[in-house]
């Protein structure tokens, strides 16, 4: 029992990735958001805004509660159960409560607060928690092991999406809110055994909180062009990712591969979820971690270019080599977009330390939260202004190839701009941190 207290794989890995493997199943959303619009009597564009609020507030409470992680674990794991777990119950109740009040606002009201608000506490916590312990455990492989448990959350929904799926099937009349029932305590059981087994290393003292240069803030001031820097690229990377992956189904549909949207995208979820690994182990051999981002960055750029100059989506799948470029290129997107994750916190502890790493973490993370709000938002609009619907060979699927390449002009520019701020905000990383 001695060796397991000071196993890095039990009080590092395996809880992080309960934890994570848990809230993860946010993006789950969209398996089940029709099906929820149906039973409570509202549109399916109605309840959407339900996963925005929950990527809002995840990003905003790993600002606001950064502090609180970085001061006690425990209580912030705990905090993360409950939360994700009273958020998950409360949706199904609500979900019940529409289901028996057809159209009533209470019910999405309801549904707002508590997959939202709730839930979101439950994200923003539970992704932070974990991250410091794993690089203090694995000091000399610090990507790798913040990059194995955001993996987690990546894969997250690859894992549970068959599950939610047998569930809705198997539970029959009112499936939809019993299955949220049923996952709260199941999610439940998995943070809370997480919250037991997480532990920062025996021999790691924190820094006294009233000492100078303790505060996130005053670690962050003394290089804040850097962190502007990180936060910008993390924000337009995030951005650019959500744009092109909220889209990625119709693209897909577009160039001919109607048939195989499943599969792709579930192969797409797998870049997404190896970026987070791949890109932050690989960042591990590089003297200067900003590194991995340059390359990121290039490959988005070199892969958006490419699909814009042939006209890959507009050529709607006549021609197989532009076909495989667009391909090319979501598998590229997800995998950044998953990289980019992975290779904060570490990016942030190669200059600022590990010093209140978890509040500095936190407060990067409300790029995401606004990312959450634009990135989905942005591609949508384009896709309604420009261009013009057009049937696919089935004559009832509608696609519109030139509102999504016009997606590709907007974000190769973020791109351009992300790895421009890489390149000249991002310096070098502090040799005297620790």
């Amino acid at each position: 029992m001695k060796n397991l207290s000071n196993n890095k794989w039990v009080r590092a890995a395996i809880p992080a990735l309960l934890l994570h493997c848990s809230i993860g199943t946010v993006y789950c959303w969209s398996i089940f958001s029709q099906e929820i619009a149906d039973y409570i009597g509202f549109s399916k564009g109605a309840t959407e805004w339900a996963f925005s609020f929950a990527i809002f507030f995840l990003g905003m409470s790993a600002a606001f509660l950064g502090n609180i992680v970085e001061k006690d674990i425990h209580k912030s794991s705990l905090i993360a159960a409950i939360c994700f777990a009273c958020g998950m119950a409360g949706t199904g109740f609500f979900i019940w409560y529409g289901g028996a009040h057809p159209g009533s606002i209470l019910s999405l009201l309801g549904i707002y607060v508590c997959y939202g608000f709730i839930m979101g506490i439950g994200l923003g916590t539970g992704y932070l928690s974990p991250v410091k312990t794993l690089m203090l455990w694995f000091e000399d492989r610090k990507g790798l092991a913040t990059g194995l448990a955001v993996a987690g959350f990546g894969a997250a929904k690859a894992i549970a999406s068959p599950i939610m799926q047998a569930l809705l099937t198997s539970l029959g009349e009112g499936g939809i809110y019993k299955m949220f029932l049923i996952l709260a305590v199941v999610y439940f059981v998995m943070m809370f055994v997480g919250h037991l087994l997480l532990a920062k290393p025996a021999g790691w003292h924190e820094p006294a909180s009233t000492a100078k240069g303790a505060r996130a803030i005053d670690v962050i001031k003394e290089k804040p062009v850097t962190f502007i820097g990180i936060w910008l690229m993390f924000y337009l990377n995030i951005t650019c990712g959500l744009a092109l992956i909220s889209q990625e189904k119709m693209i897909i549909k577009c160039i001919g591969l109607v048939g195989a949207v499943g599969v792709l995208s579930s192969v797409t979820a797998v870049f997404n979820a190896g970026g987070r690994l791949g890109f932050s182990a690989w960042a591990d051999t590089f003297r200067d971690r900003n590194t991995i981002y340059k390359i990121i960055f290039i490959l988005s750029i070199v892969a958006t270019g490419l699909v814009i100059l042939t006209q890959g989506i507009t050529n709607m799948g006549a021609n197989t080599l532009f076909m495989i470029l667009v391909l090319i290129l979501l598998f590229v997107v997800n995998a950044g977009y998953g990289g980019g994750f992975s290779n904060v916190p570490t990016l942030l502890s190669d200059h600022y330390g590990m010093k209140n790493i978890s509040a500095i973490h936190g407060i990067t993370l409300s790029a995401w939260a606004f990312a959450g709000l634009t990135g989905n938002q942005m591609a949508s609009f384009i896709v309604k202004r420009f261009g013009t619907e057009v049937p696919l060979a089935d004559g009832t699927t509608m696609v519109n190839p030139s509102g999504y390449q016009m997606v590709l002009y907007v974000t190769l520019v973020l791109y351009i701009v992300a790895a421009v701020i890489c390149f000249t905000m991002v310096g070098k990383k502090s040799e005297k941190k620790k």
